[in-house]
């Protein structure tokens, strides 16, 4: 476990989902949601920050590289949330060898689990349960910031997005919006505890870029990045 003050990492969220709001369909199939066009651009996203997050679920169902691969740049650190440490020991993020692979996990991780792992090559990083068990969002970019990452890139699932949004730990939001209609599927975001319209998140310098069939929203929001405040 490390400790230490540092500046807050930037943090933008960058997802692909469909008109109707879904990042995956019933059976849990998100290859791919967007166009080619649209992969450039995350990889393009992703050559731009230090470390790109995604939980334990999205490697378990889509086992990716998370690397850069469609552009010129360097592969960012591969950060892994996974409470329970369920991240098999065969996934590319560990075995592939192409970038470094951080996995966030709470204080009671079985120690087995985290020998494996170490063992592995990847670094473990403990932090706080948050109320639902799984690892704080808030305390991690705070350790991350410690660590001297400056910036990261969350590409999912639903369960980091929705807590990213929750408690307004982002300061940069990108959606590819595919036009396409699945219906019943996996819902991009759950709920944020709005219940007024006054509360909505809202953005600022927004554009809606058409991309290769596919519309690109990019925002800031507004007020800016509100992890410093709580």
């Amino acid at each position: 476990m490390r400790t230490g003050d540092s500046s807050l990492p930037l943090v933008t969220i960058h997802y692909a989902q469909t008109l109707d709001g879904r990042i995956a369909t019933c059976t849990g199939q998100s290859q791919w949601v967007s166009g080619d066009a649209s992969l450039e651009l995350a990889h393009r996203l992703r050559a731009s920050h230090e470390a790109i997050m995604v939980g334990v679920g999205t490697v378990i169902a889509d086992n990716p590289r998370l690397t850069v691969r469609l552009t010129e740049g360097r592969s960012p650190r591969r950060i892994i949330l996974d409470s329970r440490l369920r991240l098999p020991l065969d996934s590319l993020v560990l075995t592939d060898g192409a970038a470094e692979t951080l996995v966030a996990t709470t204080i009671g991780a079985h120690p087995e689990r985290v020998r494996a792992l170490c063992e592995t090559g990847a670094e473990i990083l403990m932090v706080s349960q948050d109320a639902q068990g799984r690892v704080d969002l808030s305390e991690l970019l705070c350790r991350l910031g410690a660590l001297g990452i400056a910036s990261v890139l969350i590409e999912g699932g639903r369960g980091i997005i929705t807590s990213a949004l929750r408690g307004r730990l982002f300061s940069r939001l990108v959606i590819c919006i595919a036009p396409k209609i699945i219906g019943k599927g996996v819902e991009a975001v759950g709920d944020l505890n709005i219940r007024s319209l006054t509360d909505a998140l809202t953005f600022a310098r927004t554009t809606y870029t058409p991309l290769g069939g596919d519309i690109i929203f990019d925002g800031e929001l507004q007020p800016a990045y509100q992890l410093q405040h709580r």
